[in-house]
C-alpha cells in the first residue's frame, strides 16, 4: 500500500504509558491516528482517540487502514492476524521476543492477505514529512532522496541522523526488525526502494547470521540506484551469538567478510563504518563517488 500523510492509523494495545506516549509522539510528527483497539475498551477514549473493542469496528468506523500494534509479545499473533483480516494493509509491530512459532503463523496470515508487515522488535517506518509509525524520532529525519532501512534500531536511527546532520534526506527509514524473523525481508525492502521515484539513492544495514543479503545480490546488480551498504560484525566470533536473534555466525555465508565480498561483487558501494555512509551517499548524490570497496 501507498503511505501518505492521509493515511488513517490505528494504534492496537496502545492504552499502556509506553502505548499511550508513542500515539502522542506519532500524532505530534504528523501522522493520522483515527483510532484506538484494546478489548472492553470500546467506546471510550484515550487521549482523545476513541477506542474500539477489535481492529474491524476502528476500520469500519474510521476507515484506518495501517497500524502500529502495541501488544504484549504473547498477544501479537493474534494482532496481526486480526489487522490482516479486517483490511490493514501496513503493520507496524513494536514488541520483542514474540514466540517464534506465533510469528511463523502470523507473518504467513498476513502474507495472504496481502498485508506488510515491519517487526516485530523494531522501532517502526517513516517517510520524513508525512507519516511516522512506531518510534523512530522524527528530529532524526528529514524529507529527501535517500531510502535507509536496516536490521538495527540502533544503527538505522543513528544513520539516518548522521544523514540529517549532513542535509541529506530521507524519502524512507525502516527498521525492519531485529527478531529472529521479520515480516519483509531486506530484498523486498530494497525492490520497494528500486521503484520509488523519489529515491536517488539506497542505504542498507546488514548484520553477521543468516543468509538475507544474498538474496538481494540480484536486485542489487539489475539497478539503475547506487546501493551503499555496511555490514557490522566484522570482529564477531564464530558460533556466538552477538545482538539480534538472527545473528549469529553459522558457516561462512553468515560472516561479515563473505557478506561484503558477494554484495561488493554485486556492485554495491561497501562502507566500512557509520560515521562514513553520509560522505559516500553525498559523493554518490553529486555524481562524484569512486567504487567504494
Amino acid at each position: 500500500m501507498v503511505l501518505d500523510a492521509d493515511t488513517p492509523v490505528v494504534v492496537v494495545g496502545g492504552t499502556g504509558p509506553y502505548g499511550v506516549a508513542q500515539m502522542a509522539g506519532m500524532r505530534a510528527a504528523g501522522t493520522k491516528i483515527v483510532a484506538g483497539v484494546a478489548p472492553g475498551r470500546g467506546g471510550t477514549a484515550v487521549d482523545g482517540i476513541a477506542m474500539f473493542d477489535t481492529v474491524a469496528e476502528a476500520v469500519a468506523a474510521r476507515g484506518a487502514s495501517a497500524a502500529a500494534i502495541y501488544t504484549p509479545p504473547a498477544g501479537v499473533r493474534d494482532a496481526i492476524v486480526e489487522c490482516a483480516e479486517a483490511g490493514i494493509g501496513f503493520a507496524v509491530v513494536a514488541a520483542e521476543f514474540v514466540p517464534l512459532h506465533d510469528t511463523l503463523y502470523a507473518l504467513a496470515r498476513a502474507r495472504e492477505k496481502n498485508m506488510w508487515v515491519v517487526g516485530p522488535n523494531t522501532l517502526g517506518f517513516a517517510i520524513p514529512g508525512k507519516i511516522f509509525v512506531g518510534s523512530i524520532p522524527p528530529e532524526f529525519t528529514r524529507a529527501g532522496p535517500v531510502a535507509l532501512f536496516g536490521r538495527s534500531g540502533t544503527l538505522t536511527a543513528t544513520t539516518a541522523r548522521l544523514l540529517t546532520a549532513r542535509g541529506i534526506g530521507q524519502s524512507l527509514v525502516a527498521h525492519i526488525g531485529g527478531d529472529t524473523l521479520c515480516g519483509r525481508n531486506p530484498h523486498e525492502y530494497l525492490e520497494v526502494a528500486a521503484a520509488h521515484v523519489a529515491t536517488e539513492v539506497i542505504v542498507f544495514l546488514g548484520e553477521i547470521g543468516g543468509t538475507k543479503e544474498y538474496a538481494m545480490l540480484g536486485t542489487i546488480r539489475a539497478l539503475d540506484k547506487p546501493v551503499v551498504t555496511m555490514v557490522v560484525g566484522r570482529h564477531a566470533p564464530r558460533g556466538r551469538r552477538m545482538g539480534h536473534a538472527g545473528a549469529l555466525i553459522e558457516g561462512a555465508r553468515g560472516s561479515a567478510e563473505v557478506k561484503i565480498d558477494a554484495l561488493r561483487d554485486a556492485g554495491a558501494h561497501i562502507a566500512p563504518d557509520v560515521l562514513s555512509i553520509p560522505r559516500y551517499v553525498k559523493e554518490l548524490l553529486d555524481g562524484r563517488a569512486r567504487r567504494y570497496a
